[in-house]
């Protein structure tokens, strides 16, 4: 992906969102953001296309117990997920994830990411694949799922000549457990997801051999059936030949531009860590369901 397609694919997305923001809806049928949270399985035959990107960018770092400030560090990760029902019982899906990357170091400022270089500060590239299915094990409990995915690398180093970082290139076989709960007013909706990874297989890689657990608490209010305000902490545990934790702290809000198409919006700090940067996410994701 160079950054012509990159380009085109942000003025795409840009275009069908403003489109999309100045139709009027009259579909009344209930919204997707509350029907098909990450919980909810697909139809047969229906589709899910999620593309979201996160930029987050630190400044700070905790490191054997002592927190200091740092030269400026940003990660911009892209991903573009995409599922598909093929069971009777609407309790299989089938799905691949792609995940591009655009880092940039030494004092850069944090939208330098968007410049997609290759040189001593930059690094861009095609990161990693996944094929993943998902599926609702407890056939009464429809806000209850498990996905699975195994994610694999598609360059060899995790650091280029120029000591630039681009990702973990180790292998990662990743679970995420999904559930939800809808208050009876229907006003509010709690979210909780667990996801479990197993790195392995590249020895040089900081994450071979190390297991993640990393749980998430999102708190969702719906002021209307097209729109929700959210708040959630999330925290990040990885053990094993290489240790790190952190915790943060976020809010955001989703919105159904249209009958198919959601807009999301999130903004999360990470609060504490040890042997971790501290920084900032920004996050913005778009999500065609059909």
């Amino acid at each position: 992906m160079n950054k012509t397609i990159f380009k085109l694919l942000f003025t795409a997305v840009l275009v069908v969102s403003f489109q999309s923001f100045a139709q009027e809806d009259d579909n009344n049928s209930k919204s997707n953001i509350q029907t098909y949270t990450p919980s909810k399985l697909l139809n047969k035959g229906q589709w899910d296309v999620k593309f979201f990107n996160n930029l987050y960018t630190e400044t700070k770092g905790t490191f054997n117990g002592v927190k200091s400030d740092k030269v400026r560090e940003n990660y911009f990760t892209s991903t573009v997920d995409i599922f598909t029902g093929v069971s009777n019982n609407n309790r299989i899906n089938v799905g691949l994830l792609l995940e591009y990357r655009s880092n940039t170091r030494n004092g850069k400022s944090a939208l330098s990411v968007f410049n997609l270089g290759n040189d001593v500060n930059s690094r861009k590239g095609l990161s990693s694949f996944a094929p993943a299915i998902k599926i609702q094990p407890i056939e009464n409990v429809g806000n209850f799922s498990i996905q699975s995915a195994f994610h694999i690398p598609l360059f060899k180093d995790e650091k280029n000549a120029d000591d630039v970082f681009l990702d973990q290139t180790a292998y990662t076989f990743q679970n995420r457990f999904f559930y939800d709960y809808t208050l009876p007013s229907g006003d509010w909706q709690l979210f909780t997801e667990l996801n479990t990874e197993y790195n392995f297989g590249e020895e040089t890689s900081f994450s071979n051999n190390t297991f993640v657990l990393a749980p998430g608490v999102f708190m969702s209010y719906f002021p209307s059936d097209k729109s929700t305000i959210l708040g959630f902490v999330q925290h990040y545990q990885r053990f094993g030949d290489f240790t790190q934790d952190f915790t943060a702290l976020g809010f955001g809000g989703k919105y159904q531009l249209n009958e198919n198409l959601n807009l999301e919006v999130l903004y999360s700090k990470f609060v504490r860590g040890e042997d971790t940067g501290l920084g900032q996410s920004f996050n913005i994701g778009l999500r065609a369901l059909f």
